[in-house]
């Protein structure tokens, strides 16, 4: 086998990325992913974990081929991670996809151990964005390996069997994942000193720094899933925040769809609060000359999961519903 280098121009990278050095590309966000095509019968990921919290590793997914995802876990500092051995003679693809959020800490791509790295196919056309909380970076969804009530917090993220990415994937679409656990619009959960206005143009979102330059991905669609950590709010304040949100998010792209959701985890009375003042919101923005926001209410909710999130079968029922509706509005 062979070292490639992360900055081989033939590994492709999806997501809110730091390339100050090249060679070690540096990632926080859930769901950030990277794909190669290599040769061979084997290959290895070399990977650095910030290992924020002491011993406390990121997990991540890794797909070969297309084929059944695997989900593990870093061990050390500098991990090299046998993740093919015995494949058939030939060519093969690879993601390799974070599945825990910024505020476990970063990763690094240090490059990838194989007989040859080779040119991929384009990405896809279609882009999809996703704003969010804890729902969307997938968190507590994966209990098929550690109970909830086992070891950390973050052992049941999933970021890539979340509903953001299983949607863009059924769309043929890449998918960015704007989000941090606990945020919120005007009132975010557990002591955080953020909501999500602020740091919707940072890279490492949790810790509010690192300036995204939005030209690097500019989405044809948007999902905002905001509210569940505001939880109960006052309506000018939550609505007009909403809109003003809005508009930043139009800005920055001007000719996205955005569509407003409700939460997938909401009980009734937080789910009545945010169909009624998303409704208000986008019918406000429509009077204004937007028409290309849009409101989507979810039949019902998804608690499943760790700490009443929703569970990976769950998220697939919710990906179901958006993409519906997605390639319904979209004609996608």
């Amino acid at each position: 086998m062979k070292f490639f280098r992360a900055d081989n121009a033939n590994i492709q990278y999806t997501g809110r990325i730091d390339f100050s050095d090249p060679s070690k590309p540096r990632f926080w966000a859930a769901g950030v992913y990277v794909k190669a095509r290599f040769q061979g019968t084997t290959c290895h990921v070399i990977l650095n974990d910030e290992v924020l919290w002491g011993n406390n590793h990121n997990y991540l997914t890794i797909v070969i081929d297309d084929k059944t995802p695997i989900r593990l876990q870093m061990k050390e500092k500098t991990d090299t991670i046998r993740v093919a051995e015995n494949l058939s003679k030939g060519t093969h693809t690879i993601t390799i996809c974070k599945n825990t959020e910024s505020g476990i800490g970063y990763l690094e791509l240090i490059g990838l151990l194989c007989e040859n790295v080779l040119p991929l196919p384009a990405k896809p056309v279609r882009k999809l964005e996703f704003i969010g909380n804890s729902i969307t970076c997938g968190t507590g969804s994966d209990i098929s390996e550690i109970p909830c009530d086992k070891n950390q917090w973050y052992d049941q993220h999933n970021a890539y069997m979340a509903y953001g990415p299983r949607t863009a994937r059924e769309l043929n679409a890449q998918w960015h994942l704007t989000s941090v656990s606990g945020i919120g619009l005007i009132h975010s959960c557990c002591d955080m000193d953020i909501v999500m206005p602020q740091v919707f143009d940072k890279v490492n979102q949790r810790a509010n720094t690192g300036i995204w330059d939005f030209k690097n991905y500019t989405p044809d669609a948007v999902t905002v899933c905001l509210g569940q950590n505001d939880g109960i709010q006052d309506s000018a304040a939550f609505c007009s925040a909403y809109v003003t949100f809005l508009d930043t998010i139009r800005n920055k792209y001007p000719k996205a769809s955005i569509v407003c959701l409700t939460s997938p985890m909401a009980n009734e009375e937080l789910k009545t609060m945010q169909q009624k003042y998303l409704t208000s919101v986008v019918d406000y923005v429509n009077s204004k000359g937007d028409k290309q926001v849009y409101k989507y209410f979810f039949t019902k909710s998804w608690n499943k999961g760790c700490g009443g999130h929703p569970e990976l079968s769950e998220h697939a029922e919710i990906a179901q519903e958006l993409t519906a509706f997605l390639r319904s509005t979209l004609n996608w």
